[in-house]
């Protein structure tokens, strides 16, 4: 059976097998190279954080215990929780896509469209009556300067 994979399935790849290798390569030509990531070189004194390193390498400090670590949560998903919000996802997924398949809406009837939001909207008001405008129209004249003359 062919079936592809899924959004929430761990699929596995070539290219995670070839950057496993890379870097084991590359920490053995750093072991060949002699330089250890393990080293650890005395602490210059001038350094700004020299303090903090010192102090952070003690050997006298308190270190945790077992008793200090928290209990396990139990307030998680269980596995198949999880695989039920999956099947929901994957559900809602497949729903929106036959709902907005190409086939299921057109460009067809415009006018009756147009003509029933036309319907809906409200006429823009009136900028104003014929004698508001005139009387505008005159005020603006009479305000009006005329530019000088060019000689």
């Amino acid at each position: 059976m062919n079936v592809s994979a899924g959004l929430f399935q761990n699929t596995t790849s070539a290219v995670a097998g070839r950057g496993v290798g890379v870097c084991l390569v590359a920490m053995l030509l750093t072991c060949c190279a002699g330089v250890s990531p393990f080293y650890s070189g005395p602490v210059d004194p001038q350094s700004p954080a020299a303090q903090a390193v010192l102090d952070s390498a003690r050997a006298d400090r308190a270190y945790p215990k077992f008793s200090d670590i928290p209990p396990a949560p139990t307030d998680f998903r269980t596995p198949r929780a999880w695989a039920a919000a999956v099947a929901d996802v994957e559900a809602a997924r497949s729903e929106l896509l036959s709902e907005t398949a190409p086939a299921t809406w057109t460009l067809s009837d415009t006018e009756a469209f147009a003509a029933r939001a036309q319907a809906d909207v409200e006429p823009p008001p009136l900028a104003g009556a014929p004698a508001n405008t005139e009387a505008f129209a005159r005020d603006a004249r009479e305000r009006a300067t005329p530019p000088p003359s060019s000689r």
